[in-house]
């Protein structure tokens, strides 16, 4: 593994460390970036004889409320204990001093991505089919926690939840936009003016998808689910929304998401949605909506990330065709929102 990481003084995290978990490192520390990131950074962290995986902000153009690494360790810690499997949070640095941004180490979890083709390809249809059923059982499963019986009740906001997502990720794109979009105005527009009645607070994800979990080797479990960084209490259908989006990109073969068609046993989104329905109470006749700000959520992600990337501040490969895919969804969140139910 390579001694000089982007993002990470390998000597200011040993002292570091020593201090905050005393005796917890047994050798000199070595690392790398994990790929496949394209928010927050991730690496594999070892002494030789343990490895953690370590969470940071990226290294420039952070955008104002994303990217908390104290929300991320607050998660995880509080989930640890509830059918939601995730990582074990081991230590969190909020002293910028150290490593020039907030970061946490966690347990490191060794278990399959579905983030790359070859790991796509190698699935059966019958384990494709599973993966995805898991991934629906653990969301229901997440939604189900009561947040005060974890210590989360004051983790969020939930009164206007989806009023202030809308202006906040409205406010996300302002601060990152490249190129005026008419779509953008539009979409505000649609999504301010047909705001569904809330369903019931819980635990939000907030990106939620197939490339977010960690499977064990045989795909016959989730290991952990990942990246928290926008996780909130509010709007849990939210999370469908999004994850409808990137299932509907994986099965036209989108470069945001692997291809993952139905052809090869992966459930499409109308049977996902249909799996949630089933284990969950939940009213889903204004599913649409969030469907549109799913896609309306990603066009920002991508922009922010097309910010990055056109200021050279990416670690990494990958990130060339984010920004002509922003236009494009915001046409799909125009158009879901132009088909919802009401």
């Amino acid at each position: 593994m390579a001694d000089v990481l982007p993002g990470v003084d390998l000597d200011a995290l040993a002292s570091w460390l020593d201090e905050a978990r005393p005796g917890l490192r047994t050798g000199p520390l070595r690392g790398e970036v994990i790929a496949g990131g394209k928010s927050n950074l991730t690496y594999r962290v070892t002494d030789g004889a343990t490895t953690w995986a370590l969470r940071r902000p990226p290294l420039a153009h952070v955008l104002p409320t994303a990217h908390d690494m104290v929300r991320e360790y607050r998660v995880i810690s509080a989930l640890a204990d509830t059918a939601v499997p995730v990582a074990p949070a081991i230590a969190l640095c909020e002293d910028t001093s150290v490593l020039g941004a907030p970061f946490y180490l966690m347990g490191f979890v060794d278990g399959v991505v579905l983030d790359r083709p070859r790991e796509v390809a190698r699935l059966s249809p019958e384990t494709a089919r599973l993966s995805c059923e898991l991934l629906m059982d653990t969301l229901v499963e997440l939604h189900e926690v009561d947040p005060a019986d974890v210590g989360l009740a004051s983790f969020g906001r939930p009164e206007g939840f989806l009023d202030r997502q809308v202006r906040r990720w409205h406010q996300q794109w302002q601060a990152s936009e490249t190129r005026p979009l008419d779509q953008l105005a539009r979409t505000v527009e649609g999504l301010t003016e047909s705001v569904p009645e809330q369903s019931a607070p819980a635990v939000v994800h907030g990106d939620y998808r197939l490339t977010n979990v960690m499977f064990t080797p045989d795909i016959d479990r989730i290991a952990a689910v990942v990246d928290w960084e926008m996780a909130t209490l509010g709007d849990p259908l939210t999370d469908l929304g999004l994850l409808v989006v990137y299932q509907d990109l994986a099965q036209q073969g989108d470069t945001i998401m692997p291809q993952m068609p139905s052809a090869a046993g992966f459930l499409s989104s109308e049977q996902m949605i249909a799996r949630y329905a089933t284990r969950s109470p939940r009213d889903l006749s204004r599913l649409n909506w969030y469907v549109g700000f799913g896609y309306f959520k990603l066009a920002v992600v991508a922009e922010g990330i097309h910010h990055r990337y056109l200021a050279g501040k990416t670690v990494g490969e990958g990130f060339d065709h984010f920004g002509d895919a922003v236009p494009v969804l915001l046409d799909a969140a125009l158009a879901a929102l132009a088909d919802r139910q009401e």
